[in-house]
């Protein structure tokens, strides 16, 4: 994988390859985990093929443009545990605004649509 330029964790995007201290990719970034309040970088959930896995900020010493590098060896990587938690739901705003069938029952009922950011 190219060197990408070091970025913030708060710049970091979802999709983004997650790769192993080998090099092998083990997932993509789901989203960050940060305390906002004292600007604290908790760690990523990332998606793998076994589903959501959490990697702790100590084992990420870089964060870039093209790929986010941790120390785990693939071994540990494949012993990753869920994140735990409450899962967090938020309103997608734009969802349902198109012209299909099903958009427009939506509407008519008044529900919103909620997404599953965690599991």
């Amino acid at each position: 994988m190219t060197d990408g330029t070091p970025i913030s964790y708060e710049a970091a995007t979802r999709g983004t390859p997650v790769l192993s201290s080998s090099g092998k990719q083990i997932g993509t970034l789901e989203h960050v985990l940060e305390v906002s309040d004292l600007d604290l970088f908790e760690g990523i959930a990332i998606a793998t093929h076994h589903g959501l896995r959490f990697i702790d900020a100590e084992h990420i010493p870089q964060l870039t443009t093209t790929h986010i590098q941790t120390s785990l060896d693939d071994e540990q990587a494949a012993r990753l545990p869920p994140p735990s938690g409450p899962p967090v739901y938020t309103v997608d705003a734009l969802a349902d605004t198109g012209h299909s069938l099903h958009d427009v029952i939506r509407r008519l009922f008044g529900k919103p649509h909620w997404k599953r950011e965690t599991d």
